[in-house]
């Protein structure tokens, strides 16, 4: 059995989901592939049932419960050492990227949860200043090395080993169906003594509505309620930590000379 799973949550875009697994074909090291379907009614289950790559296990829900269920229950379902969850609307442009987020983890020191996208600063209020993102998007990659340490890690990808997901309760659901799980997730693996880390690894993130668009679940005006309310559970929750910069000085002054991003 592969040392690493790869948990992928879908509902409808099915595009966008076939984009994805056909950019997996490249990767270097084997993994096993988990698909939660939160009740897609677009021909992805169809699609997973009888595509290429086919999943090696496959869970659908009678309807949509939300992303954070949903990778919790991804998470039940693979049984390798690492897992690797995974946003559908992404597309690797990097064989070796897998490869490179697990070096992260095991070579540490001390590395939890390594992603392609994270803040190497958290203000108090739960939010990211804009100065100190990273991420390694195709095209505009910022990375300065091939592993830089932050304070958060974007749930685009996250990679971690399952016996620490495990040690700290998964994906904490009372966030509710979307938001905030990736920076308490973050800071969950920060509490426990690790560190995260964004990898460099070169991707393409489609951000094709699945959370807005016109099929999304929720209405953007609800949407937009939810992130508020899931930020503000965050910053009470995690208060003692806030806020958290992982920048030495120098880059602190380095990234203060920058012009912000528009």
């Amino acid at each position: 059995m592969p040392a690493i799973s790869v948990v992928l949550v879908v509902h409808n875009q099915l595009a966008l989901t076939r984009a994805c697994l056909e950019s997996l074909r490249a990767t270097t090291v084997p993994f096993d592939l988990c698909v939660v379907d939160n009740g897609s009614s677009d021909g992805t289950e169809t699609y997973l049932h009888r595509g290429v790559p086919a999943p090696r296990c496959y869970h659908r829900n009678a309807e949509n419960l939300g992303l954070i269920r949903a990778l919790n229950q991804g998470a039940r379902m693979a049984e390798s050492e690492f897992l690797c969850f995974l946003h559908n609307d992404t597309e690797m442009r990097e064989p070796r990227w897998l490869e490179r987020l697990r070096a992260a983890v095991e070579a540490g020191p001390s590395v939890g949860l390594a992603g392609l996208y994270g803040a190497r600063r958290v203000r108090r209020d739960g939010r990211y200043p804009s100065r100190t993102i990273v991420h390694c998007l195709d095209g505009s990659a910022n990375l300065r090395s091939p592993v830089v340490e932050v304070a958060a890690v974007d749930g685009v990808c996250l990679f971690l080993r399952r016996a620490l997901l495990e040690s700290i309760g998964g994906f904490d659901e009372g966030y509710g169906f979307f938001h905030g799980y990736d920076r308490d997730l973050s800071f969950a693996v920060r509490e426990a003594g690790w560190r995260c880390v964004a990898v460099d690894a070169p991707f393409v993130h489609r951000g094709g509505g699945t959370r807005t668009g016109e099929s999304a679940p929720v209405p953007p005006a609800e949407d937009l309620v939810q992130r508020r309310a899931a930020l503000r559970r965050f910053a009470r929750k995690w208060r003692h930590r806030l806020p958290c910069d992982v920048r030495t000085a120098g880059e602190r002054f380095a990234d203060w000379l920058r012009p912000r991003r528009r």
